[in-house]
Order: C-alpha cells, then sequence, then structure tokens
C-alpha cells in the first residue's frame, strides 16, 4: 500500500485570488452538497460538506480540480491524494474509490470535474501537429499534477461561462480546446497522449478495458480479451497492471463487487441475487470476496453503510 501525495508548497497571492474566485463560483452553481451538471457540456461542480468513507466508482476520463478542500483516490492498493495545488487525471475509465477531506461545514469541499473525450484528444493531436510531447514509459491511467498559472487561468475561464449563459455555445468549445491542448504539454501529458493515439499499445489496452467495464459480468477469457485489444497475452498482463495496478481479473473482480454493491445499496437485492447478477455462480464465493473487498460480509456492511447515509 501506498500513498502518493502531492507536494503542498506556499500559496501564491494571485493564485489564491483565482482559487477563491473558483471556489466561490462552484459554491453558487452547486445549491447544495452532491455533484451537479451545469450549462458547459462535460462540466460539473460539486459540494461536500460532511465527510465520508471511501465510495466506489467507475469515472469516465476526467481532469478533477479542487477549489477548496482535498480528496483521497485508491486506486487498488495505492493511494492519490489532490488539492488545490495539484489537479488529478483519469485518462481512462477504471474502478476507483474516493473521499474527501479538511471538510466542515463551514469549510465545505468544493470541486470541479471536466470530463474528456479520448477522441477530442486525438482530433486535437491530428489538428495542431508534432506538440512536443515526450515519449516515457507507462504510467497509472491516472496521475496528479501541480496547476500551473496558465491551466488554472483557463479553467477560471470556463467557469465564469455559467454567469454568462449566452457566450457557452461560442467560447466553452475554445476554452476546453485550450484546457486539453494544456493538458498534453503538461510534464505527464504523454499519459493522455498514448491512450488518444491509435497506434499505441496504451491505446488497445484501454479497448481491453472499455470492454471489460461493458461486459464484467461475462466470464473473462484472456486470450479473447487479447485479441479485443489485438495484443499478445502477455503484453496484455503487463501493459494493463502498469496502467490499472491490476491484472484482468482482479480489474473484472472489481468491478463486479462495485456493482454489487451498489445493486444491494440501491435496488434492495439479497447477496445472492447482486452476486448471480454481476457473474458470481456460487454465493459463498461471492461472500468471502465480497468480505475481502470491503472488510465485512455482504448484510453487516451494508447495514453500516445504511446508517453512514
Amino acid at each position: 500500500m501506498s500513498l502518493l501525495e502531492p507536494p503542498r508548497p506556499a500559496l501564491d497571492p494571485a493564485f489564491e485570488t483565482q482559487r477563491v474566485e473558483l471556489a466561490d463560483l462552484i459554491f453558487r452553481h452547486a445549491p447544495q452538497d452532491g455533484s451537479f451538471t451545469t450549462g458547459v457540456e462535460a462540466l460539473f461542480v460539486s459540494r461536500y460538506s460532511q465527510p465520508s468513507d471511501f465510495s466506489p466508482s467507475l469515472p469516465k476520463p476526467a481532469l478533477c480540480i479542487m477549489a477548496q478542500g482535498r480528496k483521497e483516490v485508491r486506486l487498488a492498493d495505492e493511494y492519490f491524494a489532490y488539492d488545490p495545488l495539484n489537479y488529478l487525471v483519469v485518462s481512462v475509465s477504471m474502478p476507483i474509490s474516493g473521499r474527501v477531506l479538511e471538510i466542515s461545514p463551514e469549510h465545505p469541499v468544493l470541486a470541479l470535474r471536466l470530463d474528456i473525450d479520448p477522441a477530442e484528444i486525438a482530433t486535437l493531436i491530428s489538428e495542431a501537429g508534432p506538440m512536443g510531447v515526450p515519449s516515457r514509459p507507462t504510467g497509472r491511467g491516472l496521475y496528479v499534477e501541480p496547476i500551473d498559472p496558465l491551466m488554472l487561468d483557463a479553467l477560471l475561464r470556463l467557469t465564469r461561462l455559467l454567469d454568462t449563459p449566452k457566450d457557452i455555445a461560442m467560447l466553452a468549445p475554445l476554452i476546453r480546446r485550450e484546457i486539453l491542448y494544456r493538458l498534453l504539454r503538461s510534464p505527464q501529458g504523454h499519459r493522455l497522449y498514448q491512450i488518444a493515439s491509435e497506434n499505441s499499445q496504451n491505446h488497445r489496452v484501454s479497448r481491453a478495458i472499455s470492454w471489460l467495464n461493458g461486459n464484467f459480468e461475462q466470464p473473462l477469457r484472456i486470450d479473447s480479451l487479447a485479441r479485443e485489444a489485438n495484443l499478445s497475452v502477455s503484453t496484455l498482463h503487463h501493459r494493463f497492471k502498469a496502467m490499472t495496478a491490476m491484472s484482468p481479473l482482479q480489474y473484472q473482480k472489481q468491478l463486479r463487487l462495485n456493482e454489487a454493491r451498489r445493486l444491494m445499496l440501491s435496488e434492495g437485492l439479497d447477496a445472492s441475487a447482486a452476486g448471480y447478477r454481476v457473474g458470481y455462480e456460487s454465493p459463498s464465493q461471492f461472500s468471502r470476496e465480497y468480505s475481502r473487498q470491503f472488510g465485512a460480509p455482504p448484510v453487516r456492511d451494508l447495514a453500516r453503510l445504511r446508517m453512514s447515509l
């Protein structure tokens, strides 16, 4: 288990002014606790004033910004923390869990999420031509990066459009394109570049990940998954684990257990029915793996979750 902690240098006064404005915009457009769509396509604002345990999700590729507070994200046994000085990028949809930190009703967590379409990245690459994006070894499919003034300025300008809706149609696509360009030019921009480049092995692994995300209840045949990705079995295993911190089988198990937990909590299914729905044929195996994943058998885990709601 490891905690990937970003640096936390002293705040620059100009940066702090922009951060405060961004936090105010989010606070006004997130009327209560929760995550909210906005008038800008793929832009979400969120506010949270109460602490919570790790909550599983399967996010789309996205850029995540904290204007106030701090968040910790767990991928397998690794932890990534980010705050107003550091943004998080999810370059490929993966099962992760997150919890907010440094939180109170007086100082709620205020966050921004901009979903990223890999096809849009690919179009930008083809239109812009060579951008000096470095080629580096495969890394995780999510990463934390220090935010620079130009990126913060672009995000602030995009969020300001929420106060002038008539400008969104014309200006939002331009600013969004600028943000994606700056992500590509950042020190870790090669991770997005590789996902979007059709001839790269990372792009092929992302195809395998997409297939698993949509078919996790089906039996996993590694040779079929390798053919889906157009990779050898050994290369798929190596690249898949480098990107997700899990083998394909471990990844499928995370998807199944997270979905089963959601089905029991939101749809009232019992453990046997939920396990069967996500692909488990043995209730005892489902209960064992669920207990290892969430620290308690399904009935006790759900009782604990419902008490915390």
